[in-house]
């Protein structure tokens, strides 16, 4: 009778424990996806350049080709704007970097102009439509079971490890959060911060966007990277998406895409963007 007693009473105190750590976990990501939303809001105040390489994948993973574009992105009165610095690994042209500069010049002569009320608008307008591209991402801590694994450091960063995995019958209140119930996930999340330093993901079904306008098989990846800036924000840094799908109802893909980003900094909107040399 002892004996099951102690028993019964360790799988309580275990079953407590697992559902304190449960929660501890639930606290942590829905704190990391609020400061993600203000950091995502506060991106606007800063310029950088971003790489992007996209590869194309035989059968067997191997790479059959790639093509890789470079840019620089500046914030104009709220909204971004390119400035593409290389097509296909190659630095643009005197030419090409001159059409470059207009359209940014032209960019900004036209919003130089705008009328108070006609900025205040625009802004508002713009701001409404970032707010709901990320406003799916506060259903996270609601739609996966998330567990704390451990702890571990990154880039001298002490952080948090959780797994997220989706609660089985969960019903999204948000139409883009409905693809994440495929989806399992794995966390980094910096512990003096709570900011998201990596995530994996992998897919565990088939993600349809669109009517038979593209699918994503099962088992593709992603992995997303975070870095400090200006001890003040937290920035993307690295994002890799990975794996096979279909484009229409015909065409078979298997690819890889892979974005950098970096030389962040604050941008003043009079100030004169010039060319890179």
């Amino acid at each position: 009778m002892v004996a099951h007693l102690t028993a019964a009473r360790l799988a309580v105190l275990l079953a407590a424990a697992s559902a304190l750590l449960a929660q501890d976990a639930r606290d942590i990501v829905r704190k990391s996806v609020e400061l993600d939303q203000a950091d995502w809001a506060r991106m606007k105040d800063y310029t950088w350049i971003a790489r992007q390489t996209d590869r194309s994948l035989d059968s067997r993973g191997h790479v059959k080709s790639e093509k890789t574009d470079e840019w620089e992105t500046v914030v104009l009165y709220g909204e971004p704007h390119r400035r593409m610095l290389e097509r296909d690994g190659k630095p643009l042209s005197a030419e090409d970097q001159r059409k470059e500069q207009q359209k940014l010049d032209k960019a900004v002569a036209k919003l130089e102009h705008e009328s108070p009320e006609q900025r205040q608008r625009r802004e508002a307008d713009y701001e409404k439509e970032r707010e709901k591209d990320r406003e799916f991402l506060r259903e996270v801590p609601d739609l996966f079971d998330l567990r704390l694994l451990g702890d571990e450091k990154i880039d001298g960063h002490d952080v948090w490890v959780i797994s997220a995995t989706p609660k089985p019958g969960y019903q999204p209140k948000h139409s883009d959060a409905k693809p994440l119930l495929k989806v399992q996930a794995k966390m980094w999340i910096d512990k003096a911060e709570y900011q998201w330093v990596r995530l994996e993901a992998e897919t565990t079904a088939t993600i349809s966007f669109g009517l038979f306008i593209a699918r994503l098989n099962p088992g593709a990846k992603l992995v997303f990277e975070q870095t400090r800036v200006n001890d003040e924000v937290w920035l993307p840094k690295r994002e890799v998406v990975s794996g096979a799908g279909r484009l229409g109802l015909v065409k078979k893909l298997a690819g890889e895409q892979e974005v950098t980003w970096n030389n962040y900094r604050k941008f003043q909107v009079d100030s004169k963007v010039v060319a890179t040399q």
